[in-house]
Formats: C-alpha cells, sequence, structure tokens
C-alpha cells in the first residue's frame, strides 16, 4: 500500500513538472524543451543527446517549427523579482536579452514573445526611462493585446503625458477616471505613483508625500512598485524640510534593499541632509508618518486617508 501511494506521489511530481515545462512544437508533432535549443544570431540552435556524455548541436530551421507551449515566463518572473529588489537595471537587461531571443517566434502560436516585449516596455516606463518608452509605443500598438494588456498601455501612455505634458488637471482626471474603472491593485500603484508625481511638480508637497504613501500602505503586495514610492516619499519629506523623517525612509531603504539601485540613491540623499534635523514655519519638529512598506494592506493612518479625494478611495488590493 505504502509503495502503491510513493508511486503516486511520484507520477503526480512528474505531471506536475510536465505541466509547467516549456516546450518548442515542431509541425511533425515533436516537442522539444526549452533546455534543448537556444537562440543564438537569430538561428535556432538545437541539442541533440547522442549517448549518456555525449550530446551534438544543430539549426533547426524555423520552418519547422509550428508552435509554443510555454506556460510561464521564466526571464518574466526574475524581471519582476529584481525590480521589486529596486534593480531596474538587471531587470530590463534580462527582458532586452529574451525579447531578442524570441522575436524570430513573434508570429508563432503561444509564443511569449508579445508578453516579454510588453513587460519591457512596461518596466521601461517604470524606470523613468521615457525616450525609450516613446520610441517603443508604436510597435506595442500594433501587437494584437489583451483588455488588461490594452488598460497597462493606456497607463503606460498617461505615465508619458505627465512628463511631457503641462496640463495636469486633465492627467489628474484620466487617472482618477482609471482609478473607478478598475479594481486591480497593479493598476492602483502605478496610478497614485502619478497623481504623487504630478502634486509634486506643482510643489504640492503634502498631497504628493500621501499619494506615494498609498503604494506602499494600500498596495504592499505590488513590490515592483514600492521601493521607488518609498524614496519618492523620503525625497518628499526633504522639500519639505523635513530631513530627520526623511532620513528613516533612506535608512529603512538601504536596510531593505541592499545592493540595488534604490538603496544607492537613499544612501546619496541621506549623505546629503547628514546632520540636519526637521524644520517647519514655526521653526519646530514635526513627526513625520513612519515608513509604511509592511502595514496591513487595505488600512491606512488617517492622514493617508484624507489625503484622499472621495471619488478614488483605494478598493482591496488584489
Amino acid at each position: 500500500m505504502i509503495r502503491t501511494l510513493s508511486l503516486i506521489a511520484v507520477a503526480l511530481v512528474m505531471v506536475a513538472n510536465s505541466a509547467q515545462a516549456q516546450f518548442l512544437i515542431l509541425k511533425d508533432g515533436s516537442r522539444i524543451p526549452s533546455s534543448d535549443f537556444k537562440v543564438e544570431n537569430g538561428k535556432i540552435i538545437r541539442t541533440i543527446q547522442l549517448s549518456a556524455d555525449k550530446t551534438a548541436t544543430t539549426e533547426l530551421p524555423k520552418q519547422n517549427v509550428a508552435s509554443f507551449d510555454w506556460p510561464e515566463v521564466a526571464e518574466i518572473n526574475e524581471a519582476r523579482d529584481l525590480i521589486a529588489k529596486g534593480k531596474a537595471d538587471e531587470a530590463l537587461a534580462i527582458l532586452a536579452k529574451a525579447r531578442s531571443a524570441f522575436e524570430i517566434f513573434e508570429t508563432l502560436p503561444g509564443s511569449p514573445y508579445k508578453e516579454i516585449f510588453f513587460t519591457y516596455v512596461e518596466m521601461l516606463s517604470q524606470a523613468g526611462r521615457f525616450e525609450e518608452t516613446i520610441k517603443l509605443i508604436p510597435q506595442l500598438r500594433l501587437l494584437s493585446l489583451t483588455d488588461a494588456q490594452k488598460m497597462q498601455l493606456r497607463i503606460i501612455q498617461l505615465d508619458i503625458d505627465r512628463q511631457t505634458s503641462s496640463e495636469f488637471s486633465s492627467i489628474l482626471g484620466e487617472a482618477e477616471s482609471i482609478l473607478t474603472e478598475t479594481d486591480d491593485s497593479g493598476i492602483g500603484a502605478a496610478i497614485w505613483m502619478m497623481i504623487a508625481d504630478i502634486h509634486l511638480k506643482q510643489k504640492q508637497y503634502e498631497k504628493a508625500l500621501m499619494a506615494y504613501l498609498r503604494v506602499p500602505v494600500f498596495y504592499g503586495s505590488q513590490l515592483q512598485r514600492v521601493p521607488d514610492a518609498e524614496l519618492k516619499a523620503g525625497q518628499t519629506l526633504v522639500q519639505m524640510r523635513r530631513f530627520a523623517d526623511a532620513q528613516a525612509f533612506f535608512k529603512r531603504i538601504g536596510e531593505t534593499y541592499p545592493g540595488s539601485g534604490v538603496a544607492e540613491l537613499a544612501a546619496k540623499e541621506a549623505a546629503r541632509i547628514a546632520g540636519k534635523q526637521n524644520e517647519s514655519e514655526a521653526g519646530e519638529q514635526k513627526a513625520a508618518p513612519a515608513p509604511a512598506a509592511a502595514g496591513p494592506e487595505g488600512k491606512a493612518p488617517d492622514a493617508a486617508k484624507s489625503s484622499a479625494p472621495a471619488a478614488t478611495e483605494p478598493k482591496s488590493d488584489k
């Protein structure tokens, strides 16, 4: 009985692993696992096992490929993990390499190219590389996008408008409109970052600070957004001359994301204001909201709640 159960368990593990495996499917029905091929200089190089310790490589003609069985894109998962650690450059390098490798398969059924390319442009925008983002938007619009991707493209375009236009009222109106159309936490986090940036441009520092804080407080699961939101909250506190409060944010960022680009920026900001205390118009210190990245999602300090327009109160994180 025990032996039978063990065999069943092994079989289930094998089935689960097979379900997650990635395959290139040829027109003759053959399935080539991802470990047995790679793309070099636009050519598909297949590895063939000749014996237990001997392999050979051969070029596989693209016309022999029928489709993909690619349920999960490892490069996207890795890139998102790096973004969450504040390592945008490394994340973009991985996606750029994957995009180049899969570009020759763009039109094949099941190809991960569209998802890789879309994620690459999305992360370029998130990293503030707007010139590169703008150049790729026309190519992105030519793709057959899902409804979710169309919404994300709308957000990317809004982010570009935020950088290139001074029509802040209309941009804020569009941002608040998007918030009412979806309860997606990723979209909510992105929109509140834009709202905060606009308030900062208008030198409305209190509104900017509270908008930045909404990201770690309400949308803590969106790990790719939290480091940047915390850094910008700290930078906003500097603008408000609340230097000691800003130092608390910069210190936390260095401890939470060691070795990342965002941690390096936080260290530079901290050095620039070293030894300075909070100031106010009356010359008194002001208490700052604590860095709240680890706070329960869907709950916020009263200060964060009071900063939100009633029409755009965030929905719970999903």
